[in-house]
């Protein structure tokens, strides 16, 4: 059977929100046999520039078909395509026929314009999480996730979290093994789960002050090992006073958050990806009690460990 797969594109998109699934699709069809049809489409057809400018050909949207799944991408343009009564209305009358209405990062506004978003679980890149929840505060947005299905539709992050949401896609269509074969022919991770973080902890508290990037690094090689003010601070060589408010100046959050937040995400990444007990993954990241973990997780995610891992499963 040959599913068909439409790509919503308009000036200035992004050209790797399209290109990037488009490529886990292709390669699905030749490892599972059964072939996706993908479809260009924008607004008048022809050719669209992307912001990269690289033009790609496209079919106009009163000449589509019915889709099994159709994508809209993000980019600069976003804005305008939004506000096109034509792209609306051309959303809105595929939704009642589509299996699956998809959006890539930014590419949610135009589903969420198009009114297919109210009362849904949706996510977007993380820059445009604070303009996403006040245009449209009517909308429960995720924003650290990767990518997040409720129901018919699916949204996901910035650029890369396009394959992502795709390999999911795959899965659900084909199965685990085709999946993972086609992450391995693209060379990417299979499968960073759709509740995962879309950028690392240590990286969003480094560079706000150079003088402790040294340090983060030490605590996220060492959260097994106790690490209060008074550690740290004699490793800085500095009072626990003096070391306390000038971290909390450089990172822009406190000594024990910081810790914390290294200690989550590291907990996150083995419950996910390995089998290893809660209980040890608990003592090996620095948090010895499950139950302080839980907490933490729960802080953080919304959710206890034991929630996270059946998600991943």
């Amino acid at each position: 059977m040959t599913r068909s797969i439409g790509f919503v594109l308009y000036p200035d998109f992004q050209l790797l929100d399209a290109a990037g699934p488009a490529t886990a699709f292709e390669l699905a069809g030749r490892i599972s046999g059964q072939d996706y049809a993908l479809r260009m489409l924008s607004r008048h057809g022809g050719l669209v520039q992307s912001s990269s400018a690289i033009a790609v050909q496209t079919l106009p949207l009163d000449a589509a078909e019915v889709f099994d799944t159709l994508i809209t991408v993000g980019g600069e343009g976003h804005g305008t395509a939004m506000h096109c009564a034509d792209l609306r209305a051309f959303m809105q009358r595929q939704s009642r026929r589509t299996r699956r209405m998809c959006s890539v990062c930014s590419g949610a506004f135009v589903l969420a314009a198009a009114g297919l978003l109210q009362g849904r679980r949706v996510t977007t890149h993380w820059q445009q999480a604070q303009k996403f929840s006040h245009m449209f505060a009517d909308i429960t947005l995720e924003p650290d996730a990767i990518f997040i299905h409720d129901g018919p539709v699916w949204t996901s992050a910035g650029i890369s979290a396009g394959i992502d949401l795709a390999l999911a896609l795959i899965t659900q269509d084909h199965g685990e093994d085709v999946a993972r074969q086609t992450a391995r022919q693209m060379v990417v991770f299979y499968r960073r789960p759709g509740g995962q973080s879309q950028f690392s902890a240590l990286l969003d508290m480094e560079g706000g002050g150079a003088r402790f990037d040294a340090l983060l690094g030490w605590i996220r090689a060492h959260l097994s090992q106790r690490l209060t003010i008074e550690v740290l601070a004699e490793r800085m060589a500095m009072s626990p006073r003096h070391f306390s408010r000038a971290f909390q100046a450089a990172v822009g959050t406190s000594p024990a958050k910081a810790v914390e937040r290294l200690r989550v995400e590291a907990a996150h990444e083995r419950i996910v990806h390995s089998t290893t007990p809660i209980e040890a993954i608990a003592i090996t990241t620095g948090f010895h009690d499950p139950e302080r973990m839980r907490r933490a997780f729960v802080r953080v995610f919304g959710l206890p460990p034991q929630a996270i891992r059946r998600a991943a499963r």
